[in-house]
Order: structure tokens, then C-alpha cells, then sequence
């Protein structure tokens, strides 16, 4: 049981990760007139960076030597890379590209297709409570395709890039900063081959407009990692269930950015979708609130039972046999 002092320093901790996260598009426009691919590499080369110095400085390079003896971890490594490649590089177009909203909406229904893909690859079995919520979350894309006039795809990647990094990040399981390093060490080539070709071709910006600029570009790295070093640093603090409810604030903050800050529309249509979409979350928000009261009350049952049972009698022990001798 964690004291209070860590539970209240775990809440701090992931009400500032996903407070970041959901701050985060305030950033991306900072880097024009970089292009959202230019931006994408040079996240991958400077995030191994700072987390490269990140596990120097912390000494915790045990895990390397372990992943790379074992194929099938690599593997799922570098899948995990390659769709958080796809993810950042959608999230970092779209902000920039006037999509904020919708982008938001990505993280917003990333919990349902989560569920979905739970119940498709995993042949998990839900709870009605569930099962209303995923429908409820289907018929929002639908009312918000009808008023896009095509599915929001946007929201679309996003949702499914992320949920099937989670999912891939499950089967791997090793600890966040490790898991960064592993997967921008794969990116890292690439990212990096990208940017020299950039330069060789007079068309990169990193050093053509400043000092500050540059500096900007650089400090990608560091907006990647410290929210997920805060987000590690929750994760042992506080219960599963707090950290679900809390990562409802990136994509709030997210949403009511493009809409007060970057002033984007949001006709009647889309109000109605997100409606939806937030009607689906309050629901399996309250279904998990509601299992993990009756696991908890359960588990408190059948602890007082275990105490109240009548300890069992003593037993005449049994000699044991003699051992034979030569």
C-alpha cells in the first residue's frame, strides 16, 4: 500500500504528464516553417538523445543486454516503432495543418478501440456496460463522418496507431524509458539518414532561420520524454484506475485548445458526434468505477472470512522413514 505522500506525488505526476501531452500543440506551430516529416525526424534523433543521457545518468542499461538476446521482443519493438512513427507523424501534421479538434477526438475514442481490438485479437469478453459503450462510440464516427463528409481519418489513425502501440507495449513489457530508447534507437537511422538528405538538398531548416529555431527543434526530444518520465512516475504511485480517468485531460485540454485557442469550427454535426463519443466514456468510465468498487469490496470479504475462519486442529506429525544405511 502506497502512503499518502506517493499517492498525492503519483497524482501530480500524471496530472502533469497528461497535462503536457494535452499541451503539446501549443508547441508543434512553434517549429514552422519546418515541415511535419522534418519535425517527425528530428523527434526520433533528439528523444534517443535525452534519453540516452536519461539512462546514463540513472545507470540502467541491465535491460539491453537482456532484449537483444531475445528476437521476438526485437520484434515487437520495432513494430511498436514503426506505428508510433505513423502517430507522431499524423499528431504533428494535424495540429499544424489547422486539425487540433480532430485530433483530440482520436484520443478521445482511443479507450473504445482499445476494447474493440481487446475483444478481436484478445476474444476478450465484455460487459454490456462495454458493449454499449463501444456501439455508442461507432455510431459517434458515423454521425461524424455524415457531417465531414468522409470518416474522420485523422481521428481514425490516431485511435488505432496508439491503441496498437499500447497493445504491442503490453506483450513487450518493459519499462517506459527503456522502451523509448529501444524504439527510437530503431528510428534513429532512418530519422537521421532523412535529415542529412535534407541538408545535402539545401532544404533543411535546422540552422537556416537561427539559433532559436534549431534550439527548438532540438528541445523535440526533451518535450517527448519528460511526460513519459512523469507518466512512469505515476504509474507506480497510483491505482490503474485513477491513471484511466486521468488520461481524459490530454485530449480535453487538446479539444478546447483548437477550439478557443486556434479557433477552428465546430458545426452542429460535430458537437453532436463528440457528444456521442463523451456519452460512450462516461459510460465505461462508470463501469470501471463500479467493477473495481465490487473486486475491492470482494477481496475485503473474503480477507474477513480468511481472519474469522477457525484455525484447523493439530495434527500428529508422521515420522519419517529412516534412511537406509550402507
Amino acid at each position: 500500500m502506497k502512503s499518502d505522500g506517493e499517492q498525492r506525488a503519483g497524482l501530480l505526476y500524471g496530472i502533469g504528464a497528461y497535462g503536457m501531452w494535452g499541451l503539446v500543440p501549443l508547441f508543434w506551430p512553434l517549429l514552422k516553417p519546418s515541415g511535419a516529416t522534418e519535425i517527425l525526424a528530428h523527434r526520433m534523433v533528439w528523444s534517443l538523445a535525452v534519453v540516452g543521457i536519461a539512462l546514463l545518468a540513472l545507470k540502467r542499461w541491465g535491460w539491453l543486454r537482456e532484449l537483444i538476446r531475445q528476437p521476438r521482443k526485437l520484434g515487437l519493438i520495432t513494430v511498436a516503432a514503426a506505428v508510433i512513427t505513423v502517430n507522431w507523424g499524423v499528431y504533428i501534421w494535424a495540429v499544424n495543418s489547422g486539425h487540433v479538434v480532430e485530433a483530440s477526438l482520436g484520443y478521445f475514442i482511443n479507450p473504445l478501440v482499445t476494447i474493440a481490438m481487446g475483444v478481436l485479437l484478445l476474444k476478450e469478453r465484455l460487459r454490456p456496460a462495454q458493449w454499449a459503450a463501444v456501439g455508442t462510440g461507432f455510431a459517434a464516427v458515423l454521425v461524424l463522418a455524415i457531417g465531414y463528409g468522409q470518416p474522420p481519418w485523422i481521428s481514425l489513425v490516431l485511435a488505432f496507431s496508439f491503441a496498437t502501440y499500447g497493445l504491442v507495449k503490453k506483450k513487450v513489457n518493459i519499462g517506459g524509458l527503456e522502451s523509448l530508447a529501444a524504439e527510437t534507437a530503431i528510428q534513429f537511422l532512418p530519422a537521421l539518414g532523412f535529415l542529412l538528405w535534407l541538408g545535402a538538398d539545401g532544404s533543411a531548416t535546422f540552422g537556416a532561420h537561427g539559433a532559436g529555431h534549431a534550439a527548438l527543434l532540438a528541445a523535440t526530444g526533451v518535450v517527448t520524454a519528460v511526460p513519459l518520465v512523469c507518466f512512469g512516475a505515476a504509474a507506480i504511485r497510483v491505482p490503474l484506475s485513477t491513471l484511466g480517468l486521468l488520461q481524459y485531460l490530454a485530449p480535453v485540454f487538446q479539444f478546447l485548445l483548437g477550439i478557443l485557442y486556434f479557433h477552428e469550427e465546430m458545426p452542429a454535426e460535430r458537437w453532436a458526434g463528440f457528444a456521442l463519443v463523451w456519452l460512450a466514456l462516461t459510460c465505461l468510465t462508470w463501469d470501471a468505477l463500479r467493477t473495481a468498487r465490487r473486486t475491492k469490496a470482494a477481496a475485503l470479504r473474503l480477507a474477513a472470512a480468511t481472519a474469522a475462519a477457525p484455525a484447523p486442529a493439530p495434527t500428529r506429525a508422521t515420522p519419517a522413514p529412516a534412511e537406509p544405511t550402507a
